[in-house]
């Protein structure tokens, strides 16, 4: 008996997913002055104000990448 692996039961397994979620309102700033990263110095998405160590885009990916793990 051959098994059907493109569907699962209810026929949602190839289905694609809905839109990503925005980002809830407040976390990124409404404008300049933003935070410098703590790697590059680029401006981030936050305001000065936010407390922490604040990343630009670029950097939060590449420092996801080196703390993922290498198993």
């Amino acid at each position: 008996m051959a098994v059907d692996t493109d569907t699962d039961a209810d026929g949602t397994y190839c289905e694609t997913p809905g839109p990503i979620a925005p980002a809830p309102p407040g976390d990124a700033a409404e404008g300049p002055p933003y935070a410098e990263c703590v790697l590059c110095r680029e401006p981030t998405e936050y305001p000065e104000s936010t407390k922490g160590a604040t990343l630009c885009p670029v950097c939060a990916w590449q420092e996801a990448g080196r703390t993922a793990c290498s198993g």
